[in-house]
């Protein structure tokens, strides 16, 4: 199945609004993850822009699209970007 990593940005100004959305944001992930799709994810560093990146098995790129579009922080509005990349692993392969 084809790997994609999904990078979010997010505004600055969001903080509070993701502090209240937080517990349905991981409980959607936590779904996807018990369900072998969601292979990787976590926050940027302190010292980066705020966002995250989740590593994602799919069929294609419009799957985790719509996949990603059911998260919580999106449906808030509270991701300011967002991008699906396909990714295609070398080193590493079927190791999560």
């Amino acid at each position: 199945m084809p790997t994609f990593a999904v990078t979010y940005t997010y505004s600055g100004s969001s903080s509070q609004q993701r502090d209240e959305t937080r517990p349905a944001h991981i409980e959607f992930l936590q779904a996807q993850f018990d369900g072998g799709q969601l292979l990787k994810s976590g926050p940027f560093g302190p010292e980066e822009s705020p966002g995250a990146l989740l590593i994602i098995a799919g069929q294609s790129k419009a799957d985790v699209e719509k996949l990603m579009n059911q998260d919580p922080f999106h449906q808030a509005g509270l991701i300011q970007e967002r991008t699906i990349r396909q990714w295609n692993i070398f080193f590493g392969a079927g190791q999560n």
